[in-house]
């Protein structure tokens, strides 16, 4: 039996964009992908994006901020990156890897804009359902992933979502 395709989200801290994928992937798609994700730092599990997945039913608080030096034993059949300073500092991953981008707005920063306490969860709430919507279509990315990654003369779609 082989083993379920791994993907990897990525961003700067860890902390929010990145666990809202791993925790909608684990909830729409965990018997049939493994999700991961790590920063360029490790900031801990924002307090707020746990609070709006847990009430759309995808709880992350067991998830945990990690680096991306943490998982160097891995291979991924995709690296999603979801913030522009992770795409920017990614690093080279082995073999032909496909590396996609796919910016989603920083919460935690728009939050921070919002003076009234009962508002500040609205961008939260919007970038998780954007993140759902991306989730929602992640086995195809997979597929088009893997099919952009046969050697010539096989019938692959080229289209890998860059």
């Amino acid at each position: 039996m082989s083993r379920r395709p791994r993907v990897l989200f990525l961003c700067t801290g860890n902390s929010c964009r990145s666990q809202m994928a791993e925790g909608w992937t684990r909830a729409l798609h965990g018997d049939a992908i493994e999700a991961c994700s790590a920063g360029i730092e490790a900031r801990g599990v924002d307090a707020r994006a746990a609070r709006v997945m847990q009430e759309a039913g995808a709880p992350i608080d067991g998830q945990a901020s990690r680096t991306l030096s943490r998982l160097d034993s891995l291979e991924f059949d995709l690296v999603v990156t979801v913030c522009d300073h992770a795409a920017q500092s990614c690093p080279a991953f082995p073999g032909t890897t496909p590396v996609v981008h796919v910016p989603f707005d920083d919460p935690p920063r728009l939050a921070n804009e919002i003076e009234d306490e009962a508002l500040k969860l609205e961008p939260y709430r919007r970038v998780r359902d954007e993140i759902r919507a991306f989730i929602e279509q992640l086995p195809g990315r997979i597929a088009a992933a893997s099919r952009a990654q046969r050697p010539a003369g096989n019938s692959a779609d080229s289209s890998n979502g860059r």
